[in-house]
């Protein structure tokens, strides 16, 4: 039983439409990209110290503190462009997460910029500081590790979607698997330049996020490239827009409610999940979105222009399909 019924939309009919918006969407990222010089990196890339604190109230006189206060108090006292946000821990207290970009290597990072963090931070707020609980993490990554970090996380999705050609090269035909890693190549820019659109860093935990997205878009694409292969065979007298855009009707039920379900977690995650988690979620809900829009509207449709654009080299005159 299909959730949508019998449809017949006429989506391949819309591909230069849904070419356009995606060439569009691209543009904006990258334009982004080039005002900004590349990512924003995280520390994990860049190399940094991040420092999670528990500055709750130790005394019924003291007062919760806000992150701007924080922020000037550290300003002032020569540490700028510190990032901060508020967390929450199991236990439901407010601990606070300050990120710095590394300023020498790694033995500056933890010997003096932790310590002079840590220092002004007792000496402005000692009503908040419980000097044995005070420092709930403390994470360092010097510049060269992080460039390290960076190179192997590039070569991870480079090594992805090489062996994606290939398993799709073997299970279907080479143009098939060419085809799905341009969806895929669509998928992980859009992602990536709404994050520089969005001012967001990129991390380990978004390159995790980025090869889920991998997966999760190529695994509709195959589902929808599976019955094309079925159709084209039942289908001979069809036109190959016209069977692919069967296959794809015959196909979205499954498509909009394995999407469906996903983008429902994800967004729970994403609104309940914490602020340590939140990126890597808005990373999967984009990925969700596009990845199923690039299965129906990427893929399937530059597989209709490759057999055109091969049934035009072989001569159309001498075949059924058009």
């Amino acid at each position: 039983m299909r959730f949508f019924g019998e449809t017949k939309i006429d989506f391949i009919g819309k591909r230069k439409i849904a070419f356009v918006i995606s060439i569009i969407v691209i543009l904006a990222g990258i334009v982004s990209l080039l005002v900004n010089k590349g990512p924003r990196y995280s520390i994990d890339f860049t190399g940094g110290v991040s420092l999670e604190l528990d500055l709750s109230p130790v005394s019924e006189e003291a007062d919760v503190i806000e992150i701007q206060e924080i922020r000037d108090v550290l300003t002032q006292e020569g540490i700028t462009g510190t990032e901060m946000q508020e967390i929450k821990d199991s236990e439901g207290r407010t601990l606070v997460l300050i990120k710095t970009k590394a300023v020498g290597d790694i033995k500056d990072i933890k010997e003096k910029t932790s310590k002079k963090i840590v220092d002004i931070i007792k000496k402005n707020f000692p009503n908040n500081v419980k000097p044995e609980t005070l420092i709930r993490l403390q994470e360092e990554v010097g510049p060269k590790i992080g460039e390290e970090l960076r190179g192997k996380a590039i070569l991870a999705i480079f090594w992805a979607l090489l062996g994606i050609i290939i398993y799709i090269w073997w299970r279907f035909e080479f143009t098939f698997g060419v085809t799905a890693v341009i969806a895929l190549f669509h998928d992980v820019i859009i992602t990536v330049g709404i994050f520089s659109l969005a001012g967001k860093e990129i991390s380990l935990s978004i390159v995790a996020a980025l090869l889920m997205i991998v997966g999760y878009s190529l695994n509709d694409t195959i589902v929808v490239f599976d019955r094309i292969r079925e159709d084209l065979k039942i289908f001979r007298r069809e036109s190959y827009g016209s069977v692919i855009n069967h296959s794809i009707n015959e196909t979205l039920s499954r498509t909009i409610i394995t999407s469906l379900t996903t983008f429902m977690v994800v967004l729970s995650l994403f609104i309940f999940g914490g602020t340590v988690i939140h990126d890597f979620a808005f990373a999967i809900l984009i990925g969700v979105v596009v990845g199923t829009y690039s299965s129906i509207f990427v893929a399937s449709p530059l597989m209709v222009e490759h057999f055109n654009r091969r049934q035009k080299r072989l001569g159309s005159k001498s075949t059924k399909r058009r």
